[in-house]
C-alpha cells in the first residue's frame, strides 16, 4: 500500500473518530442536564476512576494504557467544559508542579486560577469562586506538607480525589553551569536534590523561593543565577536546561489532593482520610487504633501534627482503605469516635495506583 493510500485510510478513520466524539459530547450534555436537575457536581471522580479502570481491563494494542488515559483525560476535560465551565484553583504560579498535576487531572479544557498560598486555594473553593482546588500534601522523599494538613482542621471542604504525580527536577539558567553563583528553588525541592547539589554545586548559594516558577523568573532576570524547576518553566521563561532529572532518588512522587464541597461517591476501591485528636491518658493512641485492627480495615498512613492549641497536644491524620459509607469502615469510625476527643472525616475518594 502506498503512503498516499495509507493517509487516505487514516483520514477516513479520523472522520469516524470525530463523529463518535461528537456523539459522546451530545450524551455528556444530556448527562449534564440530569446532574443539574439533581444538583450533583459535574465532575464525578468515581466515574473518572471507572473509565480509567475500564481502559486498564482492555486488551493490549499498539497504544499503551497510559497513552489511552492521556487521550481520555482530554476527552473528559472537554466533556466537563461542555456540561458546565469548571474552575480549578491551584498553588501557583503557572508552571509549578501543582499546576502540572492539576493539568494531569483535569486536562486543558477547564479554567485554572493560580493562587499564592495553600490558604488562598482553600478560600477560593470555600467562597465558591472556583469549583475545586489542588494542593500538595506529601512527597515520597521529603514527607508531609504540613501547611496542607493544618488547613483541614477548620475547613469544611472535602477531599474528593487524589493525584500521584512523578516529579523530575531540572537545573536551568541563562548562563553556563560554571558561571552559576546562586540557585533558587522551593525548600522541598532543595531537599529532594540535596546530594546532587552537594556533588555538583557545593560552593553555590542556595536561596529559597516561594515556588519553582518564581525561582525560574529570578533565573531569567538575574545574572549568574539558576533555578531548579519543571521543563515547562524553562520553556515559559526562556531558560536553558543544564541538567535533567537531578533528584536524588528515582520515583520521586508527590501526592496532591483535590478539595471540593462534596465527597466522592463509592467505587469499591476507595480511600478515606480522617483527622483525630486523642484523649490525654495512658494507652489513648492504642485504644484509638484498636477498632481499625478489630474490623479488618487496612490503615495505609498515619501522620501526627501539633495541635498548636497547647504544648504536646497532637492531631493524627489517618488514611484507610475503603469508603466512609462501607459497612466495615462506618462501624470502625463510629467506634473510634467514641474513644477520642475529636474525629473528622476529611473525605472518601477513589484510590490511585502509584505511577
Amino acid at each position: 500500500m502506498s503512503l498516499e493510500n495509507i493517509r487516505k485510510k487514516i483520514d477516513g478513520v479520523d472522520e469516524k473518530i470525530i463523529d463518535l466524539l461528537n456523539d459522546r459530547m451530545k450524551l455528556a450534555l444530556e448527562a449534564g442536564k440530569l446532574k443539574q436537575e439533581k444538583s450533583s457536581e459535574v465532575y464525578a471522580p468515581a466515574r473518572e476512576s471507572e473509565i480509567y479502570r475500564r481502559i486498564d481491563s482492555l486488551p493490549n494494542g499498539p497504544l499503551s494504557k497510559d497513552a489511552l488515559k492521556s487521550i481520555y483525560r482530554e476527552v473528559m476535560s472537554a466533556s466537563l467544559a461542555l456540561e458546565k465551565p469548571i474552575f480549578v484553583a491551584y498553588l501557583g504560579p503557572e508552571a509549578t508542579f501543582t499546576h502540572l498535576a492539576s493539568l494531569s487531572k483535569f486536562g486543558s479544557s477547564v479554567r485554572y486560577t493560580p493562587c499564592t498560598s495553600i490558604t488562598e486555594v482553600f478560600a477560593e473553593v470555600d467562597h465558591q469562586r472556583v469549583d475545586y482546588g489542588v494542593i500538595p500534601v506529601e512527597n515520597s522523599i521529603e514527607g508531609a506538607v504540613s501547611h496542607s494538613l493544618d488547613m483541614f482542621i477548620d475547613s469544611e471542604l472535602k477531599i474528593c480525589s487524589e493525584i500521584l504525580f512523578e516529579i523530575s527536577h531540572n537545573l536551568m539558567a541563562s548562563c553556563d553551569i560554571k558561571s552559576i553563583k546562586r540557585v533558587y528553588s522551593n525548600p522541598q525541592v532543595f531537599g529532594q536534590c540535596r546530594l546532587w547539589l552537594e556533588k555538583n554545586l557545593h560552593r553555590v548559594e542556595l536561596i529559597e523561593a516561594a515556588s519553582t516558577s518564581q525561582a525560574a523568573q529570578r533565573a531569567r532576570d538575574e545574572v549568574g543565577t539558576a533555578a531548579i524547576a519543571s521543563k515547562l518553566a524553562a520553556t515559559l521563561y526562556n531558560l536553558t536546561i543544564l541538567a535533567e532529572g537531578i533528584e536524588d532518588l528515582a520515583h520521586n512522587v508527590t501526592r496532591f489532593l483535590v478539595v471540593g464541597r462534596q465527597m466522592a461517591s463509592r467505587t469499591g476501591k476507595d480511600k478515606t482520610s480522617i483527622v483525630v485528636s486523642i484523649k490525654d491518658k495512658i494507652g489513648a493512641l492504642y485504644e484509638m487504633l484498636e477498632p481499625i485492627r478489630k474490623n479488618g480495615v487496612n490503615m495505609t498512613k498515619i501522620e501526627s501534627r501539633p495541635s498548636k492549641k497547647k504544648a504536646w497536644d497532637y492531631y493524627f491524620y489517618i488514611d484507610m482503605e475503603g469508603h466512609a459509607e462501607d459497612a466495615s469502615l462506618k462501624k470502625t469510625l463510629k467506634a473510634m469516635e467514641e474513644r477520642v476527643r475529636f474525629l473528622k472525616v476529611l473525605g472518601s475518594y477513589p484510590q490511585v495506583r502509584t505511577p
